[in-house]
């Protein structure tokens, strides 16, 4: 037996609000619908009708002209808003793909920590998908060494690896070797020199 469901208990928040504009489709309502990219248009009479849009535009549209020269073909720069934020690339897109760099200022010496491991790559701070810092080696996807704390220039007092890092406790701040197989602490001599 099928129960209806009281639609009085779901607060109006819970309700989809309909926007005053029909379906090029089929001239039903519009509804506003949430997934995983985002806000959307869509038809109220799914799955009969499976019209939909996006409300936000991240087609990479040009929001401003940067006057500076491509480095490739030599066209304009421009600024465009994409799907994952605001990048500088060239006004003759397809044709030509070029992206700059997010990376527009310069390391600072005490950031340029060569990678342990590789030796040719230099560890930058970057942030996971969860907004957490971590610090990875930039020759990435050649190179995987990454580290959760602050990488410190050094060598490990115990087995001799090329990093340490800053760690954080009640007690106050100490260093500690980088590499997971060793994670000794290091004595305060060692640490100041």
């Amino acid at each position: 037996m099928a129960r209806k469901i009281d639609q009085s208990l779901f607060p109006e928040s819970q309700k989809r609000p309909e926007i005053q504009e029909h379906c090029p489709e089929c001239g039903s309502a519009l509804l506003i619908r949430h997934g995983k990219r985002g806000p959307f248009k869509a038809c109220s009479s799914y799955p009969d009708c499976d019209y939909s849009q996006a409300l936000n535009n991240y087609d990479g549209h040009v929001v401003k002209e940067l006057g500076l020269p491509c480095p490739e073909c030599g066209d304009e720069l421009v600024l465009r808003q994409g799907r994952f934020g605001m990048f500088i690339g060239c006004s003759a897109y397809p044709k030509c793909q070029h992206i700059e760099k997010r990376e527009s200022q310069p390391r600072e010496a005490e950031s340029a920590i060569s990678c342990p491991e590789c030796g040719s790559g230099i560890l930058t701070e970057r942030k996971s998908r969860y907004g957490k810092t971590f610090y990875a080696c930039d020759a990435y996807p050649k190179c995987k060494f990454a580290v959760n704390q602050t990488p410190i220039q050094g060598t490990c007092e115990a087995c001799g690896f090329g990093l340490l890092v800053e760690k954080k406790s009640a007690n106050g701040n100490y260093k500690q070797c980088a590499s997971r197989k060793c994670q000794q602490r290091q004595s305060e001599t060692e640490s100041e020199a």
